[in-house]
Order: structure tokens, then C-alpha cells, then sequence
């Protein structure tokens, strides 16, 4: 069997399971026993076994469950109703703030998580009847609460990041903190849509008189600030540490959890209860991605042994394309498929095949895999299949998917606008991973 035959029906292979309805690693363990049969026969079985210990004991892949419990700990600590009172005060009685509030309150909760499904439907639950109750715009409520949760998987820490990361064989410490001001930069540039949509038309807001923030006097204030500190502190105490070359990503994580179980003490939150919740949440959806991880990583090695990804790399060089035209097709490739097709799959499909192409262009490793985070994220918020989306459905069930679908398509052009951007000023992203490895 050729390297193309292989490739070919092994991706349509894949593509048809999914669309069934299978899971994720049941897709691909199906893939990758047949594949093993057809090219080695029953001793490649062996091969399969080694693979799968190794990949499970990837120490890298540690950080993976560390960062679910910091999250876990954190979103039944109190942290939530900390930030968001001290937001609520910070913002001010400025026209259509709880827009501005959803975006900053659920970028510092995706810091606080790297989880966009849990963002956007705790948001959806708690600020979005909120929101409506008050005479916000439904659409552009949801709009924002989508956008906002996007930031999730881009912000560190992100356990997408860690997961490209590890596949595509980079720094992760470099991936965590390239997507600093990526996501800054996003939400800087939803800020500004808001603004320029209220200005064009004040009646998607009311009257900032009438949507006042919490009263109470400056001192109040400076004590929602204080009680707001620690679970910010985390955030910067284990980036803080990745950049500054003191720890791993691993240790950070580890770091982070510790000062996510001091801040429900403070808080008084903690309880043998709600850590057992956490530990229970992150060992099944730690389960979930190392059995993931694992079927993915045999798939590359008997996809680099038919010697596919070799042969594209060639192909591809005798094509001669420019290496911008180049980068467009291999994001809008992902860009399309995420759209149909679950965003976790199509990365592990496409991270073995894109690797030996970033050689050949001359793409940075940071920066390219950044942008292939971003995308990846752009998928989670695109229609028809964006899981972001269902989420937000699920989170308020009175509104109707056409209308989240409308909600999110300026987010989701927002974002492509911010990548265009990126692309123009790599530096953005590579500026602080530089730093790092200095």
C-alpha cells in the first residue's frame, strides 16, 4: 500500500467514524489496530503497546491534570464572585458595561480555567439573564459571552496549548506564553467593537444611569480589590515562574494548585468535599486526554512510517508556493474542518502532516503553532458545529441556535481580523517566549 493510498483512506476513514458519532479515541484506536494488522501483522502489536506507555508517561503531559485542579479548585473557591464584584466596581457607569464586564470577567476566568465551554456556560447561566433582565441587547450579550469565553483556550494557562505542545514535539513553556498577548490583543480588539457598536447605536445598551455599578464607597472598592488578589496571584505566580525561568510548566502547575487550595482557604471555601470534586473532575477529563493523546500519537508514528509525511514535505517543495500563500492554505484548511468536525480530532490529525512543512518554509515553531491554537479556537466559535456554541445553548436554552450563530459570526471575523494581524507582526507572539529562553 502507497504512502497516499494510506493516507488518504486512513483520514476518510477517520472522517466517516466521526461523522457517526464516535468518540474521539474510539475512532482512533479502530484506525490505528487496522493500520498496525494491514502493515505489520500481529507482532506490530508490540509497537502498539510501547507506543502507548510512552505517550502515557510523557512527563510534559503532567501539566495536563495540575492545571485542571488549579481550575476545579478555583471556580469553587469563591474566586468567580471575588472577581466579578471587584469588575463590577472597577468598570464604572460607562454606557453598555456589562458588556466590557463580560469580556474581562470571563478572559480572567479562562486564566483562571483554559476551559471556553466551562466559561461560557457559567456565564450564560449566571450574567446573561442578568444582562437581559437589565434591556442589553440579546444577540450582542451572547455575542460578547461567546467572544469572551474564546479567549479561554489562548490565555494561559491552556490545555490546548500543552496538548499542541507535546504533539508537535516544542517548548511548552514557549506555547503557554506566546499566547499572552495574542489574547490580550483579541481582547482588546472585542473592547473596541463594543465601543464602536454603542456609538453607532446606544439603544443596544440602556442608559448608563440606570445600570450603575454596585453602590458603596471607595473603600468597599479597595476591599473587593483586595479580596479579588489571591486568585490573581495564582495566575501570575505560575506564569510568572515559567517566564522566569525558575520552574517548568509542570512545577508551575503544581505551584498554581497549591495556591488554588490556599485561596479557597481564604475564602473559606475548602473543604475535603469540594477537593474531592476537583480530583474526581480532572482525573475523568485527564483520563479522556491521555487516551486521546495516546491513539494520536500511535496514528503519527505509523502515518511517519508509511513515510507520508515525508513525501507531502517533498511534494509540497516542488510546488514552489510562497510561503504566505502557503500559511493561508494551511490555516484555512483546519479553519473549514473545524467547522464540521470536532476541533480535538482534526489537530491531532493535522499536527503529524504539518510538521515536517515548517522546515521547508521556514515558519518559527512558537509562531506557527500559535496560530494553529487561534484557528483552532476560531473553531470552537464558528457555526454550524462549534462546541462553544452548544454550550451556550445549552446554558440558556430559551435562545435559539440561529440566533447564536448570528451572535458569533463578528467575534469569529474579529478574530480572523486579529490573526491577519499576527501574521503582519510575528513578535507579538514571539517576543516573550524569546525572553524566556534568554
Amino acid at each position: 500500500m502507497t504512502w497516499w493510498m494510506f493516507l488518504f483512506g486512513g483520514m476518510g476513514s477517520l472522517l466517516i467514524l466521526l461523522f457517526l458519532g464516535l468518540p474521539i479515541f474510539i475512532a482512533f484506536l479502530l484506525l490505528n489496530v487496522t493500520a498496525v494488522a494491514l502493515l505489520f501483522g500481529t507482532a506490530g502489536f508490540g509497537l502498539f503497546a510501547n507506543s502507548i506507555f510512552s505517550t502515557a508517561t510523557n512527563s510534559a503531559l503532567a501539566t495536563v491534570p495540575l492545571f485542571i485542579v488549579m481550575g476545579e479548585i478555583l471556580f469553587r473557591s469563591g474566586a468567580m464572585e471575588a472577581i466579578f464584584d471587584a469588575l463590577d466596581r472597577f468598570v464604572g457607569k460607562v454606557r453598555g458595561r456589562q458588556y466590557y464586564l463580560s469580556i474581562l470577567l470571563a478572559a480572567i476566568l479562562g486564566a483562571l480555567s483554559g476551559a471556553a465551554i466551562a466559561v461560557a456556560g457559567l456565564l450564560g447561566r449566571s450574567l446573561y439573564p442578568a444582562m437581559i433582565e437589565r434591556g442589553y441587547d440579546r444577540k450582542l450579550s451572547a455575542g460578547t459571552l461567546l467572544g469572551g469565553a474564546s479567549l479561554d483556550p489562548i490565555i494561559p494557562p491552556s490545555i490546548l496549548a500543552v496538548i499542541i505542545a507535546a504533539l508537535a514535539g516544542v517548548s511548552t513553556a514557549g506555547m503557554l506564553i506566546a499566547g499572552i498577548i495574542p489574547g490580550l490583543l483579541f481582547m482588546g480588539l472585542f473592547l473596541i467593537y463594543i465601543a464602536i457598536k454603542l456609538k453607532l447605536d446606544p439603544s443596544l445598551a440602556p442608559d448608563a444611569s440606570k445600570d450603575a455599578a454596585g453602590e458603596g464607597s471607595r473603600q468597599s472598592s479597595l476591599m473587593a480589590f483586595i479580596r479579588m488578589l489571591p486568585c490573581v496571584l495564582v495566575f501570575f505566580m505560575v506564569m510568572g515562574f515559567i517566564m522566569a525561568g525558575v520552574a517548568t510548566p509542570t512545577e508551575s502547575a503544581a505551584t498554581g494548585v497549591v495556591g488554588a487550595v490556599i485561596v479557597a482557604a481564604i475564602y473559606r471555601r475548602l473543604s475535603i468535599k469540594m477537593l474531592m470534586e476537583s480530583f474526581t473532575t480532572a482525573a475523568t477529563v485527564t483520563g479522556l486526554v491521555l487516551i486521546i493523546m495516546c491513539s494520536a500519537v500511535m496514528f503519527s508514528q505509523v502515518l511517519s512510517f508509511t513515510g507520508a509525511p515525508a513525501a507531502i514535505g517533498e511534494f509540497v517543495t516542488h510546488l514552489k508556493f510562497p510561503s504566505g500563500l502557503m500559511f493561508f492554505i494551511m490555516m484555512a484548511v483546519p479553519f473549514v474542518l473545524f467547522m464540521f468536525l470536532d476541533q480535538l480530532a482534526i489537530m491531532l490529525v493535522l499536527i503529524p502532516i504539518y510538521k515536517p512543512l515548517l522546515g521547508v518554509f521556514g515558519f518559527h515553531e512558537i509562531w506557527f503553532w500559535t496560530m494553529f491554537l487561534i484557528v483552532a479556537t476560531i473553531g470552537g466559535l464558528t457555526p454550524p458545529f462549534g462546541y462553544v456554541l452548544f454550550a451556550m445553548k445549552s446554558a440558556v436554552p430559551g435562545m435559539s441556535m440561529r440566533d447564536i450563530y448570528t451572535a458569533s459570526w463578528p467575534f469569529v471575523w474579529i478574530l480572523v481580523f486579529g490573526m491577519f494581524l499576527l501574521w503582519l507582526f510575528p513578535p507579538f507572539i514571539t517576543w516573550l517566549p524569546s525572553l524566556t529562553a534568554k
